[in-house]
């Protein structure tokens, strides 16, 4: 008997939409099932971070022919500033040196949700929501999924199930795949202020003994803030006044920018470094923040996500054309296979950095220092740092570049 769907995608977000919409012209059926509602999703504090998406990341975007829409509401990062609080040490990027028209680019989460979350509605695929898995069993050619809507019960069949539903999958959790976790014991505080001066599109990054402090330009003289701090430092910042909140990030990122002003609500959000031990399982793979969640401190996240997406729809693509089965192991194990070393070199330099720039030991310090110095005089070693920074390496599969 045939599957109900070629592929069911769990997690109607940003991964989740971006794959089934890579996909939409293949041919498969596919449906994305989403525990919550839109409007639920729109009124949620965490459409309210900024993504910071490196350029290799906003040409993926345009090939899937995702970015047109957003574009406009976007804020291009034209000068990168990275210093070290109480040292001499700095480091600045600019797009007009690399030859490049940004950096990268700042958009709010919720914007390029609401415009995935419309593109889905425009197409064939279907949208389950609000629905919860609740069970998955896996067969010889298809995994029968037990979803919970409401009071209803339902059980679908799929060739390939993947879990795009975040931290707290629900997928990973019934694959009963493990995690390895480390604690950084740290917060990132999370804001909008509103500065003196212009940022002139520069993305500031600031590193402290607590951890780092980056302000990312949004807007006209707008900025959202992403503050580390240490638990109990964070704490004590989120149950201060706004005033004095607002005294401790003055002093600790400097007048760069004039005066700052708060102009949205102060959030907490513990940080930690999430992997999961396996991507794939019994005709189901976990893509996104269901297979490794990041510190902030590169804003590396949602661009390692990304690449999953577009890495996974480049397999399912080919098993497509291949007539072959897009659930079958030797197409998840290459998936699996081919992410595994961008995992690891991101998920590496993102760990070291914490781990060098979060503290102030003198050894450590110094030797930072001297090492942004001189790659501030380097320029063959800034454009291997700015090309980190933007996202662009030739592993990206040729399915970004569709019309």
């Amino acid at each position: 008997m045939r599957p109900d769907y070629d592929l069911l995608v769990v997690g109607g977000g940003l991964a989740g939409n971006c794959l089934a919409l890579a996909l939409k012209d293949t041919g498969l059926k596919i449906a994305v099932i989403e525990a919550n509602t839109r409007a639920q999703l729109e009124a949620s504090p965490a459409g309210d971070r900024a993504l910071a998406l490196a350029a290799g990341t906003v040409s993926v975007l345009e090939g899937l022919g995702l970015w047109q829409g957003v574009s406009d509401k976007a804020t291009a990062i034209k000068q990168i500033h990275i210093s070290d609080r109480g040292h001499f040490g700095k480091t600045r990027l600019s797009a007009q040196k690399q030859g490049v028209e940004a950096l990268g680019y700042v958009i709010t989460a919720r914007d390029i949700e609401t415009h995935l979350a419309g593109q889905v509605a425009q197409s064939a695929i279907e949208l389950l929501s609000p629905a919860r898995v609740v069970g998955l069993m896996a067969g010889e050619n298809e995994i029968n999924v037990s979803l919970k809507r409401g009071e209803e019960s339902l059980n679908l069949s799929a060739k390939l199930l993947v879990g795009a539903d975040g931290g707290n999958s629900s997928v990973r959790k019934l694959l009963d795949i493990k995690q390895q976790v480390i604690d950084y014991r740290q917060t990132a505080l999370v804001t909008t202020v509103k500065s003196a001066l212009p940022h002139n599109n520069t993305a500031f990054e600031r590193f402290t003994a607590s951890g780092p402090l980056a302000l990312l330009p949004i807007a006209k003289n707008r900025s959202a803030v992403v503050w580390t701090r240490t638990d109990e430092e964070a704490e004590a910042l989120m149950l201060g006044s706004e005033a004095d909140f607002l005294g401790d990030l003055q002093r600790c990122f400097g007048y760069k920018l004039g005066e700052l002003a708060l102009t949205a609500p102060r959030r907490a959000f513990p940080l930690s470094l999430i992997r999961a031990e396996s991507m794939c399982r019994d005709r189901a793979v976990i893509i996104g923040n269901a297979v490794h969640q990041l510190h902030p401190v590169a804003g590396q996240g949602f661009n390692l996500g990304l690449r999953d997406v577009v890495q996974l729809a480049a397999v399912l693509t080919q098993a497509v054309h291949e007539h072959a089965d897009i659930g079958a192991a030797d197409f998840l194990k290459q998936y699996a296979a081919a992410r595994l070393k961008d995992h690891d070199r991101v998920i590496g330099f993102t760990d070291t950095v914490v781990k060098i720039f979060s503290n102030d030991w003198l050894a450590v310090a110094a030797a930072r220092n001297i090492g942004l110095t001189v790659l501030d005089h380097l320029p063959a070693a800034k454009r291997m740092l700015a090309g980190q920074a933007m996202g662009l390496a030739d592993y990206l599969p040729k399915l970004a570049n569709k019309g």
